[in-house]
């Protein structure tokens, strides 16, 4: 049981490290995407702004998790036990 708590805690720096990277780069480049769909005409515009949408919820919700990720490692571990 050990190892698993191990392998738990470790995933949690590495959400940590890189999912705060990756949550601002998606909400960033789903701006990005939103503003240029902006320019585009009408028929292609709806398609640019769902997926600049998508990256913004998914920024969102990598950013949640990270939030959450302690109280994920906790109660898994207390699962495990």
């Amino acid at each position: 049981m050990a190892y698993v708590e191990t392998l738990l805690s470790s995933w949690l720096e590495v959400m940590k490290s890189a999912g705060v990277t990756l949550s601002l780069l998606l909400i960033i480049v789903g701006g990005v995407v939103y503003g240029l769909a902006q320019l585009q005409p009408g028929d292609t515009r709806g398609r640019w702004q769902s997926m600049a949408i998508g990256l913004f919820i998914g920024g969102v919700l990598i950013a949640a998790i990270i939030g959450a990720a302690e109280v994920i490692q906790s109660i898994s571990s207390d699962l495990l036990t």
